[in-house]
């Protein structure tokens, strides 16, 4: 018997690949301030928040901002990434996602986003995706960045679900805290050196479905 009654998944690098604009909106403006950044750097800011993001950035650049100037910058990064991801299409949605989705949906598992995005309405719509969720947990219903796990809880009270019973699908380490904050069961969506507190990692949701979830399930809550 299946314990989960919902799963949440996160929005950027678990549905779709969102992280790659924001690598290339931050970059643009590294470029126009001088600081040196690579995708390495890049890994630190997945499942951070925009000001928390830009301040790791001047650190790496040794830069000190006055806050109106971090105001402008974090505008100008937000714009750069608004303007690559206006232009998705649905084909961006990531391999495997659909077919999962489908499958909890016919066995009555409920689904939601918990994203600290506040994009998040906008891409689900670019990839065609708006309807396959029963709620939407993002960035303008919730103030706490993740490790917070304030997030997830929003989204398993949305589908009327207890946090016990949902599962959390995560490519950030923050994100793994979150939901581990929120005494979630999380699977992590990525590398399991990264992702090491997560309760099972596989490195994409094409790896994932209905049975497997089931097992793994077992095999933690045993």
């Amino acid at each position: 018997m299946m314990h989960t009654a919902a799963c949440i998944f996160d929005l950027d690098g678990v549905i779709v690949d969102t992280a790659r604009y924001h690598f290339l909106a931050w970059k643009r403006l590294t470029d126009q301030l001088g600081i040196h950044f690579t995708e390495e750097d890049n890994e630190r800011l997945k499942g951070v928040s925009r000001m928390a993001s830009l301040e790791i950035i001047l650190g790496i650049g040794n830069r000190k901002v006055n806050e109106r100037q971090k105001q402008e910058y974090a505008t100008l990064k937000n714009s750069w990434y608004i303007d690559y991801i206006s232009k998705m299409t649905p084909d961006e949605v990531l391999p495997g996602c659909l077919t999962f989705i489908e499958e909890l949906r016919n066995a009555n598992v409920r689904v939601a986003i918990g994203s600290a995005s506040k994009n998040t309405p906008m891409i689900l719509e670019r990839v065609g995706i708006r309807d396959l969720f029963d709620a939407i947990a993002d960035g303008n219903i919730v103030r706490e960045a993740k490790p917070n796990p304030e997030v997830f809880i929003k989204a398993a009270e949305m589908v009327g679900i207890k946090p016990g019973k949902c599962v959390v699908f995560e490519d950030a380490v923050a994100g793994v805290q979150a939901a581990l904050n929120a005494g979630m069961m999380c699977i992590g969506v990525g590398s399991p050196k990264i992702l090491r507190k997560a309760h099972f990692v596989v490195p994409g949701l094409n790896e994932m479905n209905l049975a497997k979830l089931i097992s793994i399930e077992k095999n933690i809550r045993e």
